[in-house]
């Protein structure tokens, strides 16, 4: 079976500071286009800059080395080890004491799990660690894939609270949502994929707006 396309002429870009979201239906391209962007994935034509730097058909290693890391959709952590191996694994080399004080308290219930197996963890403290263990890696940029995925709505106000939380800190992200609503709050630029392409754009709070989003995910109405 013969390599397949699925994005298309895709172009978007992460400014310093800055949340932008990428919104879209099930199967349209959005989790493929992390793992391109993360290295998972090989590009066939395009570039891939960070901070300036090509990093496009380096291999994933090396793309988190150079700052850019991953929190991805279903989690993905490993469930037979602590929490403590498993922030361990996110850091590029030797283990930052200052920083993994810097995760534990932006995340105080992994402090209190710190020596259980990360398998005994609910759904939102396993959520909570994924991202842990990326910022392990000191990202310059964090990618994050559908992190509200499967979580209670409780629970899902404190990803978000804690993405606003990463970025005023200083580490932009990309957010990969589902739920078009949450993500748009707390977004400065949004992007919008249909069949493997960006079909709209705009700052988050204008998309918000528009009939068209509201239609599709929203659970609004378009004007006729």
């Amino acid at each position: 079976m013969g390599a397949q396309t699925i994005l298309h002429g895709v172009s978007l870009a992460v400014p310093e500071g800055s949340i932008v979201t990428v919104l879209g239906s099930n199967g349209v391209g959005k989790t493929t286009l992390m793992r391109a962007l993360s290295g998972v994935y090989r590009v066939s034509s395009g570039t891939i800059r960070l901070m300036g730097e090509d990093i496009t058909g380096l291999p994933s290693h090396a793309i988190v080395r150079r700052g850019l890391a991953q929190a991805p959709e279903g989690r993905q952590i490993f469930g037979a080890m602590t929490v403590a191996e498993n922030l361990r694994l996110g850091a590029v080399g030797a283990v930052d004491p200052a920083l993994l004080e810097q995760v534990l308290g932006m995340f105080p219930i992994l402090r209190e799990r710190y020596r259980q197996r990360a398998g005994s963890l609910s759904g939102g403290e396993q959520q909570m660690l994924c991202v842990g263990r990326a910022l392990m890696a000191r990202p310059k940029l964090l990618l994050m894939d559908e992190p509200s995925l499967g979580l209670a709505p409780k629970l899902v106000k404190q990803i978000f609270d804690l993405i606003v939380t990463i970025r005023c800190e200083g580490t932009p992200v990309l957010l990969v949502e589902q739920n078009a609503r949450a993500a748009l709050a707390i977004a400065d630029y949004a992007y919008v994929m249909d069949g493997g392409r960006i079909v709209l754009e705009g700052p988050a709070r204008e998309l918000a707006r528009d009939d068209r989003v509201k239609a599709a995910y929203l659970g609004g109405h378009a004007h006729a």
